[in-house]
């Protein structure tokens, strides 16, 4: 397999980065055969492991932990998250100092390592200065708990804020940028890939496959319901003429792929990992089939004719549902951040 350097890092991983989100009671509740498929995945050169402590409350975690025991430490690149909820009370969640020092405790203690390489921001914090949030970590990166920082789902501009933050507070910086990217999830392409690139930030795509649609489960002639369809009616509920469009994309795709001789799922890991600002693409089995399914896309190149084409049936930048791009910010989700006062 031929690695990749993760930013400006020097640190080699692999362009498939194994996702862990699916192991524990999210998806597949047995630890033996979920670390079946992280030890499956490692034999076969992917070097580099993502999860989030929120996956499954601290159980992907866990089980990372378990596959890691059986394993030379050394060898693998460990990514993991904070931010979400990991309990009711109120200071359990975010991205405040206070938070960061006692979540990272837990996140090590579920490992079972002594150090986390990369320790990613899950989602931006309205209510936290971005500086609070780089000075943490960069306490962390010199206690030797963290090898480096990044952060998940950003838009460009607070990218930038924080390379500028960083720099001005003088701070270690983030070095990676975790967003939604797809053949039918396109819009960082207009801002956030290229400010990657030219803040020498590496990029791991999360969601490659779309959300499943691209796995070859929906299209023409297919059953396309789906149980996330209630609890994500903008991603999933076909009634929606944006979820149509993405149907009838899915089937142009198809045709694509049997014309190139390949599956949708090789074709999408592959379109992602052509993208020049792309250090990895983040695939999430549940299923050793899963995994074996997206093993060796790694290896197709897609030539420009087939990339024209695609970009044919998704043009660049294009993103069918607010949904999809997995973060709604504060300035367009709370209204008064959009209306000015009114006098009562």
């Amino acid at each position: 397999m031929e690695y990749r350097t993760l930013g400006r890092t020097g640190v080699a991983v692999s362009p498939l980065c194994l996702g862990a989100m699916m192991f524990g009671a999210w998806g597949e509740p047995d630890h033996d055969e979920s670390v079946r498929i992280i030890s499956r995945a490692l034999d076969a050169g992917i070097n580099f492991i993502d999860t989030a402590d929120v996956y499954s409350q601290g159980e992907s975690e866990e089980i990372v932990g378990k596959a890691l025991a059986r394993v030379d430490r050394s060898r693998v690149v460990v990514a993991t998250k904070f931010h979400g909820s990991m309990g009711e009370a109120p200071n359990r969640s975010g991205n405040s100092r206070r938070w960061i020092l006692e979540e990272v405790e837990h996140s090590l203690r579920r490992l079972g390592t002594d150090y986390i390489d990369l320790y990613q921001v899950h989602r931006p914090d309205s209510a936290t200065d971005v500086e609070e949030t780089l000075s943490a970590l960069t306490d962390l990166v010199r206690a030797g708990k963290i090898r480096y920082f990044g952060h998940s789902t950003f838009p460009a501009h607070q990218i930038v804020e924080a390379q500028w933050a960083a720099q001005r507070r003088g701070t270690e910086r983030p070095v990676s940028e975790q967003p939604p990217y797809s053949m039918l999830v396109r819009g960082i392409e207009a801002d956030v890939l290229p400010v990657c690139a030219a803040y020498g930030v590496g990029v791991l795509s999360w969601s490659p496959l779309a959300g499943g649609w691209l796995s070859g489960r929906f299209g023409r002639g297919k059953d396309n319901r789906s149980r996330r369809a209630e609890r994500l009616p903008g991603r999933y509920d076909l009634s929606t003429p944006g979820n149509q469009r993405k149907l009838e994309a899915v089937d142009r795709l198809q045709a694509l792929a049997d014309e190139a001789g390949t599956s949708l799922v090789h074709l999408a890991l592959a379109f992602v990992l052509e993208h020049p600002a792309v250090t990895s693409a983040i695939v999430g089995p549940r299923t050793m089939d899963h995994l074996e399914g997206q093993l060796g896309a790694a290896e197709i190149r897609l030539d420009a004719d087939l990339l024209d084409r695609i970009d044919e049936v998704v043009p660049p930048g294009t993103d069918f549902s607010r949904d999809d791009t997995g973060y709604l910010p504060p300035s367009l989700a709370e209204v008064h951040r959009r209306r000015r006062p009114r006098d009562r």
